[in-house]
């Protein structure tokens, strides 16, 4: 996208003025306003493409991580799994054989 205007060009911009031209406060005062919204546009748009970017790097950052569990995966099997796991760890102590 190539921006054409900026808020300088548009602040120091020189109308020539004719017999029956116009006011030249009442087109200072209109430039003046569309000055404004320029800048309030810019500030905008530079947000948003900074928030843009943070969301493309969460997502990037998300899809690189390890899913927790797969599809499919219920809480049954999890306790199983959990299970499973402090026989391993624990071996004997769990089941009381001291």
């Amino acid at each position: 996208m190539d921006i054409k205007l900026d808020s300088k060009t548009i602040l120091e911009k020189e109308f020539k003025t004719g017999m029956r031209g116009y006011n030249q406060e009442e087109v200072d005062l209109f430039l003046d306003d569309v000055i404004q919204d320029y800048e309030a546009f810019k500030k905008r748009i530079a947000e948003l493409e900074q928030e843009n970017s943070e969301l493309k790097n969460e997502i990037s950052t998300a899809q690189k991580r390890p899913a927790s569990s797969a599809p499919g995966t219920t809480n049954f099997d999890l306790l199983k799994r959990i299970s499973n796991l402090e026989k391993a760890v624990f071996g004997s102590k769990l089941s009381g054989a001291d």
